[in-house]
């Protein structure tokens, strides 16, 4: 089996072909970034460039206690609207994802473009 395709997403890069990534849930945007980490088909977000006034913990799941990288899933909560487990942390990873770790991933209503 072989690795993961790990791509990055720095401003400034020769390489850089793409603009910045949003997350996006109803024209509200989450997370506006250029230090995007492409990993599985998921683009994650430096903490720093995500509304952390907009996710929440959510409580951890026997299947979360088990993942072998320390998920921790949010809530994303605007205008008391409650999307659970739309956004995830790896906040242990294993070697094989520490290039994510600390980053924000989003799914579910989350759009990522």
């Amino acid at each position: 089996a072989g690795k993961a395709a790990i791509r990055y997403y720095l401003s400034g890069s020769a390489d850089q072909w793409e603009p910045g990534m949003k997350a996006v849930l109803d024209r509200h945007v989450i997370a506006d970034s250029h230090d995007i980490v492409e990993d599985s088909g998921y683009r994650y977000f430096p903490a720093s460039d995500v509304r952390l006034d907009w996710v929440e913990k959510s409580p951890k799941t026997a299947k979360d206690i088990e993942c072998p990288h320390g998920v921790q899933f949010y809530d994303v909560v605007i205008d008391g609207e409650r999307h659970p487990r739309n956004a995830w942390v790896y906040e242990k990873p294993q070697p094989s994802k520490a290039a994510i770790g600390q980053r924000f991933g989003f799914w579910k209503d989350v759009e990522v473009r």
